[in-house]
């Protein structure tokens, strides 16, 4: 020491107090500035759901294949899985390629029948459920498939299922006569309200008259293209309108 230097005393600095440490999962520290939040469960849920989705697209993919390939010992041994899954909402056909345009004009109209509580029978009006579509597709620069499509396609698969009777001889039969039925039955029990306990349709089909020389269209002489009415039997469905 130099003379006349006071002595200092030095101490060790001692380490400050870094205050409580945050744990993470399992007790270890989490990075500064992030909250742990429960992403397991949501991770597994996300990953389910995606496989899921998955699996539902391949066997889709696969059952509408097989349903459109020409007839192989596959196609064939599953054909009732097959049609349950494809009949009627994912029928395929190759008409887009070759259209088959209405030669005919359908009106599909539907009357229904109550018994009420007291024993009385009520039967009422027939309902024309394509003047029903034809309403919302005239004037409509984007009208829905739905009413395009829907019940014209009902019954024409209705038709080449049954031809010219209506005993089922098939369960696709049975499937297309129970769709034609409640398609029928939803739209009279949405626009008409109340219940009813059966349903009947009736077809009146009018051939389309060829177009003339000129441009336009031969009027449909008489007895030359008759109408043609169809009455189909009784159906039952339940309180609601439909199964």
């Amino acid at each position: 020491m130099l003379d006349g230097a006071k002595s200092v005393d030095v101490k060790d600095a001692e380490p400050s107090d870094p205050g409580p440490v945050a744990e993470g999962r399992g007790g270890g520290p989490h990075p500064e500035g992030g909250e742990p939040g429960p992403r397991g469960p949501l991770n597994a849920v996300s990953a389910a759901a995606v496989v899921l989705c998955l699996a539902t697209a391949l066997v889709h993919v696969v059952l509408v294949f097989l349903h459109v390939a020409p007839p192989n010992p596959v196609s064939q041994l599953y054909s009732r899985p097959i049609n349950a899954w494809v009949y009627p909402l994912f029928e395929q056909n190759w008409r887009l390629f070759a259209p088959d345009p209405e030669s005919v004009n359908r009106q599909i109209s539907a009357r229904t029948w109550r018994t009420a509580p007291d024993g009385t029978e009520e039967l009422s009006g027939w309902f024309d459920l394509s003047a029903l579509d034809g309403s919302a597709i005239k004037h409509n620069p984007f009208p829905s498939h739905t009413s395009q499509n829907t019940l014209r396609r009902a019954w024409s698969s209705y038709l080449e299922a049954f031809g010219g009777d209506d005993e089922p001889r098939s369960e696709r039969a049975v499937m297309m006569r129970t769709y034609l039925r409640n398609i029928a039955a939803d739209r009279v029990a949405a626009h008409r309200g109340g219940s009813f306990d059966s349903i009947q349709l009736r077809v009146v089909t009018l051939p389309i008259a060829a177009p003339n020389t000129t441009g336009g269209v031969h009027p449909v002489a008489t007895g030359a293209a008759p109408l043609e009415t169809r009455y189909l039997p009784w159906w039952k469905v339940a309180p609601h309108g439909t199964d």
